[in-house]
């Protein structure tokens, strides 16, 4: 099935779109002729997205949203719905976290929890009054291979996407009969700016490679999307050679533990 036929005039919207995996999505649907509302918190980024999606004006719309804070999300999120249906929430807006566990305070904890797991509560909280409406509706929740397997030295953000894988595959079997799907999306190395510069790892996929992928994934309804080869490698080993995967992830550890030097959040 072609993925053009099934997103074409269909409305979606996508939370973290200006820049990475979330700009992917949103130019590939956009490419699919479906109407994308794309957001973010950062004023600059959301601005630059624009210039790049100007082709797509009459069906791209642009908006400043930070997704921590519930009361913007539910207004966006009904904003929108009174122009017509939403057929697709993508949950995608997130930030990543690496370093030893003991630099980091409550306040660290918060902060990434507030983005990566509330964001995607709000989201989840303000369509689904919506959906259930309808009667239908995709909710797509961006997690991430660590939310699947452990994130060695990177537990904090680990934490929020075992959160979201967990919610999103309670979710799936709880809003079937609704006729809502729930899909979690897990990408494993994506060139986007979750990496320090210059520590993209040299296997990682470009956002749009990533993004044909996920939409790929969510045309055929699945619950799990595993994004990129070491994201498929990493979750099959982990389920089919549990001892072998224990032994990687120890040795994986105290590789980390010789190198990590510094704690590193990028937004």
């Amino acid at each position: 099935m072609r993925q053009d036929n099934i997103f074409k005039g269909k409305t979606a919207v996508i939370t973290g779109a200006s820049t990475g995996i979330g700009f992917g999505l949103s130019k590939r649907l956009l490419e699919h002729g479906a109407h994308v509302w794309l957001s973010s918190r950062t004023p600059a980024n959301v601005k630059a997205a624009q210039d790049k999606l100007a082709e797509f004006e009459d069906r791209a719309h642009f908006d400043v949203i930070d997704v921590s804070d519930a009361d913007q999300v539910t207004n966006y999120i009904n904003a929108i719905a009174g122009k017509g249906r939403i057929d697709y929430l993508f949950n995608n807006a997130g930030i990543g976290w690496g370093a030893p566990i003991r630099t980091a305070n409550l306040e660290t904890w918060r902060r990434i929890i507030d983005t990566n797991l509330w964001g995607v509560i709000n989201g989840v909280d303000a369509v689904l009054p919506i959906m259930s409406r309808q009667g239908s509706g995709h909710i797509v929740n961006t997690a991430s291979i660590l939310g699947l397997i452990p994130g060695v030295y990177q537990s904090i953000y680990s934490a929020t996407k075992y959160a979201v894988v967990g919610l999103s595959e309670a979710l799936r079997y709880e809003l079937a009969s609704d006729g809502i799907l729930v899909s979690a999306v897990c990408p494993g190395a994506v060139a986007t700016n979750i990496f320090p510069e210059g520590a993209t790892p040299s296997h990682a996929i470009s956002p749009e490679v990533a993004a044909t992928i996920i939409l790929h994934g969510v045309a055929q309804h699945k619950g799990i999307i595993p994004v990129g080869e070491d994201a498929e490698k990493l979750w099959s080993g982990f389920r089919s050679s549990p001892e072998d995967f224990e032994k990687f992830i120890q040795d994986l550890t105290l590789e980390y533990k010789r190198h990590f030097s510094e704690n590193v959040i990028i937004e």
